[in-house]
């Protein structure tokens, strides 16, 4: 445990959201001598989560997978957060804090991060059983509840009405067309996000939310809210004297800063709320600070995260000692409501003097853009883009400088190409982040970093909101480039072509040798990157066996011996057990080969069992007793399905809601052998509670009342990603199908060694794409990864039993060419808890051997 140093001094943060838990993360990773130890005072139940993604608790995320950061940071032992607690006084004379539980804290600084409360219109009847506001997990889990209630009781679809038709407006109506209620959203402004968008981009915006099957009333103020015969809401009646049947309403008409402590402590407020601070961040006590929506900077509230996020940052260097000011608020937007993009940036409604307005306008495609530039047209001032927000990473960093063309081109539907190389240093490229230009250029030149993913992890760019990682991917790029790096998309030296580009052209041509394909598609003898993809590659056009002829000599390593090269030069052998079921006779079965055999055992975080310890030679024996005993190989050498995990769903679980075990086992047989760029891991949960991690998968299954929820994308390891929601409440015929169309369009598209995380984020337009694909055939290609889905599954052969059945073939299992029989004497274990390990060399020198072990001196 770290010493605490002799004067450490205490800081109090009220509030457990998105900015406190970035200014403590900021702190942290800042105070290497330990000078502050933090309490945070949350409310909530909950970890700190991201409420920019609240709507997606609507389509599987729970308060885990919304949890920001390293939720190691709550384990440091300096920092302690109070979760379910609250402040209820702030004595700054005493500087103490008293919690809503009776304890009274003393403080060394104070920061408020209190946030916002939703603003609830005074409107009679807003008291009503099913009315809801729409701010926290635990507003939107009551919504879900007494939806799912209220659906029940009724038997037929619900109507609901959300007041406000602002952003957070509009994703309230997006999770209640999500529950299958119809939604009617009220605003009283003339047009839809009125604070964001132009009267063209709202007419757009209308256009598009209507197409949706959501109803709008704009102009529109309601008057009351009326309860029916049971006491709920029921009905909503306008001031024109209008009214329409409702079954649920959500209150969404925008936000007030929490700053009622800070008034009842006697500190300055802004005429509009919020409690008053300068450009460091410190209201009128300089032991108290405020960050986030409560803090009124400049004469104003900011309503964004980004803004919290600089405050943040601010803050966490004037503690230890910094002079840090809060740069200005960065009040673009770009978000995806209800599936359409929507953008605002600068000056949008063209409030600079003599600023001119450059619109393009396409009813029919319910696309609206328009650029505001300078009085010469030359220097860009803001814009807003709607139903196409494709502009928007290029465009937003440009704000206040040059567009270096015509305005125009940036507007069309082919557009110029956005910059990356001409970009200025000081462009502000991630927001969220607060991440120029120049540091992610620097992250490539001076700290090495040579793709996406670790400048991301060097500078934080694109781990928020995510709407700059394409400008991102240019400039590293460019900055690639730059140095001489040439960026390019070959193979490898003999290889011109891209994997995708060379699985298609080995797909079209037929070729089924490695010395084909390389005579026709490149050059040279091949290498060791080029071959194992080649190898890969006809695995997956059902070739033949991973040994036959040539294409033995393609394989990787462990796929050459069919089985995984351990540190001492043994293997180890896993074999395949679907779903994780197995019977007692199957257990006893493996455990008796272990026991004859003397190898180590390990259950394997896929449910498996991997025997430890196997010489080449004993491979095929070891095979034998498996094979026999009804196993077959699990692919755990290969870049291929590994393993589907289960938990025991429905059979078994009194929560369970499907037989997760049954779909498991069937997907499992299903997809067993079939190579692609990177392994593949599945999950499959039998309900909401998630005990088999499907989300951590490459596709990940979740169970619900109506089907089957389907996830992809999801991986642990040294990156890990949670997966994302494909698709929805699928019968289990179409969730095999799109999981088919899923795993082969990966399959064909990836490039070598990519995730299916990493694949998401680069193809052309990411998940959204891949779903078109999949689910609505975009590219008229379904027919066509169906049929060679349904061909892999009729080739499939066990690797294992094809080699036991081809004395060729066994050839290759000896430990030495001249004597393959003889086994590797410099192998040798030692007894460590009951089983047999490596010995070191220290247990070498010490004879700590177990018996039958020996040692051969080659000299």
């Amino acid at each position: 445990m770290p010493q605490t140093p002799p004067h450490q001094h205490h800081l109090v943060v009220i509030g457990g959201g998105m900015v406190a838990q970035r200014l403590v993360e900021a702190l942290r990773q800042r105070d290497a001598a330990g000078a502050w130890r933090v309490t945070v005072l949350s409310e909530e139940p909950h970890l700190p989560y991201d409420r920019v993604a609240l709507t997606s608790f609507f389509s599987g995320r729970d308060a885990a997978g919304l949890a920001l950061g390293d939720p190691g940071l709550w384990d440091d032992p300096r920092v302690t957060l109070s979760r379910g607690e609250g402040a209820s006084t702030i004595d700054r004379r005493a500087r103490t804090v008293g919690t809503t539980s009776g304890r009274l804290l003393h403080y060394d600084q104070l920061v408020l991060a209190t946030g916002s409360a939703p603003f609830v219109p005074p409107v009679a009847g807003a008291d009503l059983p099913g009315v809801f506001v729409y701010r926290t997990l635990d507003d939107v889990a009551a919504l879900r509840r007494w939806v799912g209630v209220r659906a029940n009781r009724t038997g037929r679809q619900l109507r609901g009405a959300v007041v406000g038709g602002g952003l957070l407006g509009l994703e309230a109506a997006g999770a209640l067309q999500s529950m299958g209620v119809h939604s009617t959203v009220v605003e009283f402004a003339p047009r839809l996000m009125a604070v964001q968008v132009d009267e063209g981009g709202g007419q757009a915006l209308r256009r598009i939310i209507e197409g949706l099957g959501i109803d709008v009333r704009t102009g529109a103020a309601t008057e009351s809210l009326v309860a029916g015969p049971e006491g709920d809401v029921a009905g909503m009646c306008f001031d024109d004297g209008g009214a329409i049947e409702v079954d649920v309403v959500v209150m969404a008409a925008g936000v007030r800063p929490r700053d009622e402590l800070a008034r009842a402590a006697g500190l300055p407020v802004g005429e509009r709320g919020g409690v008053l601070v300068d450009d460091a961040c410190r209201t009128a006590d300089p032991r108290v600070s405020a960050v986030g929506e409560v803090a009124c900077i400049g004469g104003r509230t900011l309503g964004l995260v980004a803004p919290g996020y600089a405050m943040a940052e601010v803050v966490a260097d004037r503690l230890l000692g910094g002079s840090a000011t809060f740069p200005g608020a960065d009040l673009s937007t770009k978000l995806k409501l209800l599936g359409v993009d929507v953008a605002s940036f600068g000056d949008a409604f063209a409030a600079t003097p003599g600023a001119l307005e450059v619109v393009y306008a396409d009813p029919l495609a319910s696309v609206y853009k328009k650029l505001v530039v300078s009085d010469d047209a030359r220097v860009l001032l803001g814009g807003i883009l709607v139903g196409d927000a494709s502009a928007w990473a290029a465009l937003r960093p440009l704000v206040g400088r040059p567009l270096g063309g015509d305005p125009a081109a940036y507007l069309l539907p082919e557009g110029v190409a956005p910059p990356g190389g001409d970009l200025p240093g000081d462009a502000l490229v991630c927001s969220c982040n607060n991440v120029t230009a120049h540091e992610i250029r620097c992250a490539v030149s001076e700290s090495g970093c040579s793709d996406v993913a670790s400048v991301k992890g060097c500078t934080r760019a694109g781990t928020s909101c995510g709407s700059c990682l394409p400008l991102v991917k240019r400039l590293v790029g460019t900055e690639l480039e730059a140095a001489g790096v040439t960026v390019s998309s070959a193979l490898c030296e003999h290889f011109e072509l891209s994997r995708p580009q060379l699985f298609d052209a080995v797909r079209v041509t037929g070729l089924r040798t490695f010395s084909e394909i390389i005579e026709r598609h490149g050059r040279g003898r091949g290498c060791d990157i080029c071959k194992p993809v080649v190898g890969s590659i006809l695995a997956t056009l059902g070739a033949g066996h991973i040994l036959d002829g040539e294409r033995a000599s393609l394989q990787d390593t462990n796929d050459h011996v069919m089985a995984n090269l351990q540190k001492d030069g043994s293997y180890s052998v896993v074999p395949r057990v679907p779903g994780g079921e197995i019977t007692p006779e199957g257990l006893i079965a493996i455990g008796e080969v272990a026991r004859e055999f003397g190898l180590y055992t390990k259950i394997t975080g896929g449910q498996r069992i991997d025997l430890f310890g196997v010489r080449l030679e004993q491979l095929p024996l070891v095979w034998r007793r498996l094979v026999d005993a009804g196993f077959e190989s699990g692919h755990a050498y290969g870049k291929s399905l590994r393993t589907v995990k289960s938990c025991v769903g429905s059979t078994w679980c009194r929560y369970g809601v499907q037989d997760s075990v049954g779909l498991a086992i069937a997907l499992e047989l299903r997809y067993r052998g079939l190579r692609s760029p990177h392994k593949l891991k599945l999950g499959v949960s039998g309900c909401a509670r998630e005990c088999a991690e499907a989300r951590g998968k490459d596709v990940g299954v979740i169970a619900t009342d109506g089907g089957w929820n389907l996830y992809v994308g999801g991986n642990g390891g040294f990156t890990p990603r949670h997966a994302v929601l494909l698709a929805e409440d699928l019968d289990t015929e179409r969730l095999v199908r799109t999981i088919d169309r899923f795993l082969m369009y990966y399959v064909r598209t990836a490039d070598r060694l990519q995730r299916t995380a990493a694949w998401l984020e680069e193809v052309d337009g990411g998940l959204d794409a891949v779903r078109a694909v999949v689910l609505e055939d975009s590219l008229g290609i379904a027919a066509d990864l169906d049929a060679a889905m349904a061909a892999h599954v009729d080739s499939y052969e066990d690797e294992w039993a094809a080699v036991l059945a081809d004395p060729e073939k066994l050839r290759r299992f000896g430990s030495f060419v001249n004597a393959p029989d003889q086994p590797d004497s410099s192998l040798a274990y030692v007894s460590e808890r009951g089983q047999a390990r490596p010995a070191t060399a220290e247990d070498r020198r010490r004879g700590l051997l177990i018996a039958g072990t020996t040692l051969e001196v080659r000299r």
